[in-house]
């Protein structure tokens, strides 16, 4: 889609997320057994035909910056245009002593030259952390018919209410209200996508900066609503945004739901991810395993039972695993028992050790623990 250019925002600090942000941002977290977290919003930019993304960054994005590499996965490496990586505060001296970004505008204004050269008439902006299969073409020509000078993505059906904006809508979908981290939740969830033109975005940037003003959700959508036409995109699918541990394990969970598993990778619009190149897992045959989604490159062995495997994982023989996430060369020795356990990349449980957490507080372990 020629007309439309991809912002992603993967700077913000998770603190909710504990053990799982360590080394890592949000967007970079392991999702779903092949998956990164912001493999689905670029997935989303390449099956709507938006080949110009750029990554605004901060923080611990080595990790990121790994997997998305030069953007080949997703169709957008590119001499011209295709995937950006935007470091932080490159372009305003304002933001070089270090500090880190506030809001949304403060981030934009950091790279605006960056947005003065995108090519394209209209910028969707979104967050890396949100798991979604959203038809953004479908979205753009919703913006472009109702002639909203925004146009933002929000939800019915969404569970996280933490640090959330809620709208309430009028006649046409217009926003009537933006609440923002509202003690009661009420109205549409808004799912931090939103549309608008370059013209447009450029211009907010500049006010804010002027006046100092760092948020999207405070000092544009809610202090300027009056200003402008505000209209909202109602998504009735599957949308997870991960701000805690508990949300990241319940979100994995309901992938072992066929529905939810079967809308997240629909084959209309696929979700892709960097390749692995693994071998073929190894099941053996005394060994057992149900309600599980198990990735290339295993070795099982023990028993597995309601888990999200990631690929090279090994669960030796007489070793338990259920209710649990592990991340990719995961070790789960003879005899261990894990239970409602995330276990980060690399973690080794020995012999005969015994890791239980809870379905209300998952327990989560250290990218390369051994215990």
């Amino acid at each position: 889609m020629n007309g439309l250019h991809g912002i992603i925002f993967s700077y913000e600090k998770e603190p909710g997320l504990r053990e799982l942000v360590e080394k890592r941002m949000p967007g970079s977290i392991p999702f779903g057994g092949r998956y990164r977290i912001i493999d689905f919003m670029l997935s989303n930019l390449q099956n709507a035909g938006v080949t110009d993304v750029g990554i605004v960054l901060h923080g611990n994005y080595q990790s990121l910056l790994d997997h998305v590499g030069n953007g080949k996965t997703w169709d957008m490496s590119r001499k011209y245009g295709g995937l950006r990586i935007l470091p932080p505060f490159a372009d305003n001296r304002k933001y070089r002593s270090g500090q880190e970004f506030e809001g949304k505008m403060q981030a934009l204004a950091g790279v605006r030259s960056y947005l003065e050269q995108i090519r394209q008439d209209y910028v969707v902006l979104a967050d890396s952390d949100l798991i979604i299969n959203i038809d953004l073409a479908d979205v753009f020509e919703s913006h472009l018919a109702s002639g909203a000078d925004i146009t933002c993505v929000c939800t019915a059906n969404y569970k996280q209410t933490s640090d959330a904006t809620f709208f309430l809508l009028g006649a046409d979908n217009k926003v009537a209200k933006t609440l923002c981290s509202p003690k009661k939740p009420e109205g549409y969830h808004c799912l931090e996508i939103y549309v608008l033109s370059k013209e447009l975005l450029l211009r907010l940037v500049d006010e804010c900066e002027a006046e100092e003003k760092i948020s999207f959700r405070s000092d544009v959508l809610n202090g300027m609503g009056d200003k402008l036409d505000i209209r909202a995109y109602v998504f009735s699918g599957i949308a997870a945004q991960i701000r805690t541990v508990k949300e990241y394990y319940d979100r994995s969970m309901d992938l072992l739901q066929p529905r939810v598993y079967q809308e997240l990778s629909t084959k209309a619009r696929p979700i892709r991810a960097k390749e692995d190149d693994e071998t073929p897992t190894y099941i053996a045959p005394e060994s057992s395993c149900s309600n599980s989604l198990i990735a290339d490159g295993c070795s099982i062995v023990g028993t597995v039972e309601n888990c999200i495997i990631f690929p090279g994982v090994t669960v030796a023989k007489g070793a338990t695993v259920k209710n649990s996430v592990l991340f990719k060369g995961v070790t789960i020795e003879e005899n261990a028992d894990v239970s409602y356990v995330i276990a980060d990349k690399g973690v080794t449980v020995r012999r005969g050790g015994k890791l239980v957490g809870h379905e209300s507080y998952p327990m989560a372990i250290s990218k390369g623990s051994t215990i």
